[in-house]
């Protein structure tokens, strides 16, 4: 699988195709809309809450549960974003992308994190994301949210917000936008 996904990744090559549209952008939102629902109901408010999007997927993803959660309540939650290229077991496997940073401004020492992220794999991209949490403060707790859970994990993680349940084939790619989320797969640019 990695051979695959460094072949086919840009900017070694390959392009997404899409499929099948699997939620448009009213689904995104209302998805949105109740999982922030769901943070507060959780967490009994927004005290001591964080919100970390994961680069690059689950950043565009915070920013908006953030907006929800202080169109909801009436109070801004703290949100930064983490890249976790470095703290990957598959490092070199994949590239990483310089544009992706790390901000969190803050301590997390005792505080409640909600990770976000876009999709939801094998587990390994979350596995990295709470090593990296540990050079940031010990959390009191960490939650997880998701747009799309697709299954198919290999390390035990599971989601506590998620958008969508969406079965797949290893194969598949989804890609999730404000536009909605999209079935496809990645085709091959290069011979």
């Amino acid at each position: 699988m990695a051979e695959r996904e460094r072949y086919l990744t840009p900017p070694l090559g390959g392009v997404f195709v899409a499929r099948a549209h699997v939620m448009t952008a009213d689904d995104v939102r209302r998805a949105v809309t109740r999982i922030a629902h769901e943070i507060l109901e959780r967490n009994r408010g927004l005290s001591e809450l964080v919100l970390i999007g994961l680069q690059t997927g689950g950043v565009p993803l915070a920013e908006r549960l953030t907006e929800e959660l202080a169109r909801i309540e009436g109070t801004d939650v703290p949100v930064g974003t983490l890249d976790v290229a470095f703290y990957r077991d598959d490092i070199g496997l994949r590239p990483v992308l310089p544009e992706t940073v790390t901000n969190i401004p803050f301590d997390l020492t005792g505080r409640t994190v909600v990770l976000v992220d876009d999709v939801l794999f094998t587990g390994r991209t979350i596995r990295a994301a709470l090593n990296a949490l540990a050079d940031y403060g010990r959390a009191k707790a960490v939650q997880l949210a998701v747009m799309v859970d697709r299954g198919h994990r290999e390390l035990p993680i599971r989601p506590d917000f998620v958008g969508k349940n969406l079965p797949t084939r290893r194969d598949e790619m989804v890609d999730v936008s404000d536009e909605g989320v999209v079935l496809g797969d990645m085709v091959p640019t290069r011979p």
